[in-house]
Order: structure tokens, then C-alpha cells, then sequence
């Protein structure tokens, strides 16, 4: 039986979170991509607490952005979130890209928070 796109992302998510897990020195950057907006949090999973997240959604972004679902606007989400971490104090992050591939929003997102200073 074929699996569908979904399920082969949920097991794709499954044996990635197994290595990546995120602590308070080092908490985890957890994207989510859907059709018209992007999410982003960052997780310590030792507490099992989310400290921040920002979305296409946050009110920082709302009017600024042309549209909610192009990579300008997956990296405008990834220095928001850049630069609440910095404003927390949290340096370092584990990347964790929930089952997705590694490229066109999810990678801008990377790249924003890059650019705001954020390590993975």
C-alpha cells in the first residue's frame, strides 16, 4: 500500500526528532511550512516548554509582508525569531526542519535567522 505525502512526512519527522532534541542552553528551532503560512518555534524539550514563536500570522509581520506563503516571507519570519532569541539571550539553537525538505521556505527561514545572528 503507497503512503501519502503526509504520512511519509511524519515518518520522515519521526526519525529526525529521535537526534534532535533541544535543552535550555540549546533549545529547538521547529518549522512548520502549510500552503499559505509559515510557523516557527523554539522548543526546550527538557521542560517541555515552547520559549518563542513567530509566524506570517505575528503582528510584527502582518502588514509588512506582500504575501504570506514566498521564501521573502519565510525569511522575514526567520529574523523575527533571530532576533526574539537574541532579545532572550539564547545564542545557539538546534535546527529542526520537521519532516521537510531542506529547501525553498524552510531554508529562508534558515537563512533569516542566520542573518539575525542565531547559530545552529
Amino acid at each position: 500500500m503507497a503512503l501519502s505525502r503526509r504520512e511519509k512526512r511524519i515518518i520522515r519527522q519521526k526519525r529526525v526528532r529521535v537526534k534532535v532534541r533541544g535543552s535550555a542552553a540549546q533549545p529547538r528551532l521547529c518549522v512548520f511550512r502549510g500552503l499559505k503560512h509559515i510557523s516557527v518555534q523554539v522548543i526546550d524539550d527538557l521542560a517541555g516548554h515552547t520559549l518563542l514563536a513567530a509566524s506570517t500570522l505575528s503582528p510584527e509581520l502582518k502588514g509588512k509582508l506582500k504575501k504570506t506563503s514566498d521564501k521573502e516571507a519565510a525569511k522575514e519570519v526567520g529574523k523575527l525569531i533571530g532576533q526574539k532569541c537574541k532579545d532572550k539571550g539564547i545564542a545557539k539553537v538546534v535546527f529542526d526542519r520537521n519532516g521537510f525538505l531542506f529547501h525553498g521556505r524552510v531554508k529562508a527561514v534558515a537563512e533569516g535567522a542566520r542573518e539575525a545572528g542565531l547559530k545552529f
